[in-house]
């Protein structure tokens, strides 16, 4: 079973390379007025040098970097303004004071309000999220959990082209169990000449060396090529042969369907800012399976076992932690690793983006990225072959391996030509050297039509 069920790929009629049947698109669309809920950048600002207020310009840019930074929700205004003049106007007393005409809990709960609308995202349940730290942080901390390496089993499997802070935090943990990092890193990667990883070459890998592995830990989508990898294969693959599972979320988390609870998936971190749409930096999140939350008190009131981690007074049980008795009771599920009080102006900028999201399902928000993600890659092999196009898409062509990303890698030398007619056309897309495009309409802002002209922009920079 593929991570998102069976797919089709769309298919499209002999009239789909027009502008008028990208409107027509458009015009069926039902998450339409999903636009409406987001501040556009202008053609105006995106050139601008200066601090200015949106709207400098009638004409918006083609904003196709969801995938390094959403763009900001309407609502996040309202919702940090709420924060603010709670702050300003009761200050300690918001900690626990619920104020009537405020999309905001109080800011003890306000935590478990951006959880449960995450858990939504990530097919959990409630319990089993918190938002908390940054991604990073959050490895740090589950990995501090979760990697218990033995005298026989304490390699860690893990992507080819990790993002550099997963490398890093990888590295840093294996080296903290004084560990050699290039014995004990095992990097699953693609065959010679390809970019695609096929699932039955992780399965491989998990073969290869369960009797060694402690942990597999990979990104749910590659962010350079855009795979989408088979996580509930993946998953219960590794769990029968002993190996602990988590995953790296961030080009996942509001991109495809997840179902963590119910693929067994023992933890997993994202970060909120790319398709989450929360602000560059936000507030991040994390999942802890509810056989890992569980806290048992057997044994007595004062003698809880759980889980080990690294622990701190907000992962403390709110029924008693203003007891400070400096007796730890953690907060059952994933809230028990919280560590700090958490930022209430970067949750209510997360809780805003999560209003949104709130108003759909990823059901839906899935089944229209599908199609706008199929009709980028018809128009940009329409009326091409492999040997006159100046470019390769290296993300699979299977609508169930990829997300709403397409990468494109150019011929050598067309980067920084392109990437700079782009930005003079106010299309905004991520560039990746030595020679990928990154290209991710977002559904719950783009349209068909911007797809239309990004691949009439972008086939005009080639032709110059």
């Amino acid at each position: 079973m593929s991570t998102n069920g069976t797919l089709s790929k769309p298919e499209f009629p002999a009239n789909a390379a027009t502008k008028e049947y990208a409107a027509s698109l458009d015009a069926a669309d039902p998450l339409a007025g999903f636009r409406e809920k987001f501040i556009i950048p202008s053609k105006a600002n995106i050139a601008s040098t200066k601090l200015a207020k949106p709207g400098l310009s009638s004409e918006p840019c083609i904003y196709f970097c969801g995938n390094s930074l959403g763009i900001q929700p309407k609502a996040t205004q309202k919702y940090l303004e709420a924060q603010l003049d709670t702050w300003s106007s009761i200050g300690v007393c918001g900690h626990f004071t619920k104020i009537e005409d405020s999309p905001l809990k109080e800011w003890q709960n306000l935590a478990e309000q951006a959880a449960e609308s995450m858990s939504k995202i990530v097919g959990a349940a409630p319990e089993e999220v918190a938002a908390m730290g940054t991604l990073t942080m959050n490895l740090h901390l589950l990995l501090a959990s979760f990697y218990k390496p033995t005298a026989t089993k304490r390699k860690i499997l893990m992507d080819w082209k990790a993002f550099p802070s997963d490398h890093y935090a990888i590295e840093s943990h294996i080296a903290w169990h004084d560990l050699d990092p290039k014995e004990t890193m095992v990097l699953i990667g693609p065959d010679e000449g390809t970019y695609e990883i096929p699932t039955e070459k992780i399965l491989s890998y998990i073969d290869q060396h369960a009797d060694e592995a402690a942990l597999i830990l990979l990104p749910g989508i590659q962010y350079y090529t855009g795979q989408l990898f088979d996580m509930p294969k993946i998953t219960e693959y590794a769990h029968s042969r002993g190996l602990v599972v988590g995953w790296d979320l961030a080009h996942a988390y509001g991109n495809v369907l997840l179902k963590l609870h119910d693929w067994n998936v023992d933890f997993a971190a994202w970060c909120t800012y790319k398709y989450g749409n929360a602000g560059p930096g936000a507030m991040a999140g994390l999942f802890v399976h509810e056989k890992h939350g569980q806290v048992d008190y057997s044994e007595g009131e004062d003698a809880p076992k759980f889980r080990h981690r690294l622990t701190g007074w907000y992962g403390g049980d709110k029924s008693v932690r203003f007891k400070m008795d400096n007796k730890f009771k953690p907060i059952p599920g994933a809230g028990g690793y919280q560590i700090s009080n958490p930022s209430a102006i970067d949750l209510a900028s997360l809780c805003a983006a999560l209003s949104v999201f709130d108003e759909t399902s990823m059901a839906e928000l899935r089944k229209k990225s599908v199609l706008m993600t199929a009709y980028l890659e018809y128009l940009l092999l329409k009326d091409t072959t492999d040997e006159s196009r100046q470019y390769q898409i290296i993300t699979p062509s299977d609508p169930a391996a990829r997300g709403a990303q397409l990468s494109l890698l150019l011929k050598p030398g067309l980067l920084h030509k392109v990437a700079h007619r782009l930005q003079e056309a106010g299309i905004i897309c991520d560039k990746r050297e030595p020679g990928v495009v990154r290209v991710a309409p977002v559904p719950l802002y783009n349209t068909f039509t911007e797809i239309w002209m990004f691949v009439e922009q972008l086939k005009a920079a080639l032709e110059e």
